[in-house]
């Protein structure tokens, strides 16, 4: 009997081990206590919150810093654009006489360059990044600084819950509760895993904590500038996959704090919008696991657990597929077959009995949940062959440069030559010249004065790639600049 059907038990046994064991290990982690006697308190904590700061967004993001504050860290620095900058320095002005506010901008929206952008004015020697549209418990810094009282740690994350609707229509209760299952699933995959081996899918950038020293590092800093993907293009998006593989690959630990006093929320789109998001979350998991699996490859010797429960579902789960599949190959006889249909039907909601629990209405919404399971795997069929498109196209303002995004690195022809003899002009001439002392920081940023005109914000050209150039954050942090090896072109 199981020699004959010794395939489908195979396939039944790696389609549903990763959910037993899952759910174990979730009920087995328990998060790391706050210890008795502190070393690490909100006055080590610096706060940076990239933000387009719209208009519209206005009390979404005072709401945000204010909750912030509440827990009172030493700074919270608002990075935004160049031309909404004046906007947010008169609203933290009208809204608080703290002292504990700065506002620094770039010219591009680009989070990646925002981060960087307020890295360097960090004091403290903790860093947390935060979206602009969270809600902190008061109680949150003490549980995300508990691990990093450890210096084998090096990134914290937490959980997250859906901010719901106050009177949602039909629509945006559906949609919402779309949105809420794709936090708690993440929490559940993030929990189990770190209790496994370590390992998570990702720190979301939503909140997460990592010490200053690691994201000072010139080393970082330039990998983090000019990061590619498929040795094709210069990668400007997923910033927190960069991260968490940044700490994988240089041997720092990962806590995932899982407490209610931890407890993040956020905001998803309640609208038709959700799909978009959710593509351009798919396309992230492609890229970034791609990279971790087959390029990186640290994951299959340090955390062998979540490479099999999270990494490689991206290859291997396609829900209809599979569960069509086991259902043809089953064996016919009927204490096997029915079994086999129930297994499947509680696999789709065992993850999110707490939220059935606070939330029993949404129990109606079931089919929902396992229709939408099915489509998804369209969408992310679909994701596997667009991971050249970045955009987000759920939020207003935030693909106003989506170029920069992604940067094709093409080899430099006449024109491109050109710009670069331009440039190298425009150094030698300007007010900081050649040979003066000044901070590497520095052409990042000030990327129109050192770059702005080639290669979307570089910082100058080198041998490597002059649309891409790189190099220069690898140097001492503070150095002689030199000018570019170009003599050659003129």
């Amino acid at each position: 009997m199981f020699g004959e059907h010794a395939l489908f038990f195979a396939f039944l046994a790696y389609r549903y081990l990763r959910l037993i064991v899952n759910l174990v290990a979730f009920l087995l982690l328990r998060p790391i206590p706050i210890p008795e006697n502190p070393l690490l308190t909100s006055n080590d904590v610096t706060v940076v919150v990239p933000s387009l700061a719209l208009e519209q967004d206005r009390d979404e993001l005072w709401a945000t810093v204010h909750g912030i504050l509440a827990t009172n860290p030493a700074e919270v620095i608002l990075v935004t654009i160049d031309e909404n900058v004046e906007r947010v320095k008169l609203m933290v002005k009208d809204m608080t006489t703290t002292t504990k506010v700065r506002v620094l901008s770039v010219s591009q929206p680009n989070k990646r360059r925002q981060m960087v952008r307020a890295i360097p004015e960090v004091r403290t020697s903790i860093t947390i990044f935060a979206d602009d549209d969270v809600k902190w418990p008061r109680t949150l810094l003490p549980w995300m600084l508990a691990p990093l009282e450890n210096e084998a740690y090096g990134g914290v994350g937490t959980i997250q819950r859906l901010r719901r609707a106050v009177e949602p229509s039909f629509s945006q209760r559906v949609w919402g509760f779309l949105g809420a299952i794709y936090l708690l699933r993440r929490n559940f995959d993030c929990a189990a895993c770190s209790y496994m081996d370590g390992g998570l899918p990702c720190l979301s950038g939503r909140t997460v904590a990592y010490r200053t020293k690691i994201l000072s590092d010139t080393a970082f800093t330039d990998g983090f500038t000019h990061e590619e993907w498929n040795s094709e293009y210069q990668l400007n998006v997923d910033d927190d996959n960069f991260i968490t593989r940044w700490l994988v690959s240089h041997g720092h630990k990962i806590a995932f704090q899982y407490h209610r006093e931890a407890e993040v929320e956020t905001t998803l789109e309640d609208n038709p919008k959700f799909l978009k998001q959710c593509l351009r979350w798919s396309r992230s998991n492609w890229r970034s696991n791609i990279t971790s699996m087959f390029v990186e490859r640290h994951i299959w010797r340090q955390q062998p657990w979540s490479t099999y429960a999270v990494h490689l579902t991206t290859l291997t789960h396609w829900a209809l597929l599979w569960d069509v599949g086991l259902l043809y190959y089953c064996p016919k006889e009927l204490w096997m077959f029915w079994p086999v249909v129930a297994l499947m039907c509680v696999s789709k909601w065992i993850k999110f009995v707490g939220h059935f629990l606070r939330h029993p209405v949404d129990i109606l919404l079931l089919p929902v949940l396992v229709i939408f399971g099915y489509f998804h795997g369209i969408i992310k069929l679909y994701a596997a062959f667009t991971l050249h498109v970045t955009a987000w196209g759920s939020r207003e303002g935030a693909d106003a440069n989506d170029a920069y995004r992604m940067i094709h690195l093409t080899q430099p022809d006449y024109e491109q030559v050109l710009e670069t003899k331009n440039l190298h002009r425009h150094m030698l001439s300007s007010p900081y010249p050649p040979y003066q002392y000044m901070s590497p920081w520095a052409p990042l940023l000030e990327p129109a004065r050192y770059g702005e005109q080639i290669g979307h914000g570089a910082i100058y050209p080198s041998s490597h790639n002059p649309r891409v150039p790189r190099g220069h954050l690898e140097r001492p942090k503070m150095q002689w600049l030199q000018p570019p090896p170009y003599d050659n072109l003129y």
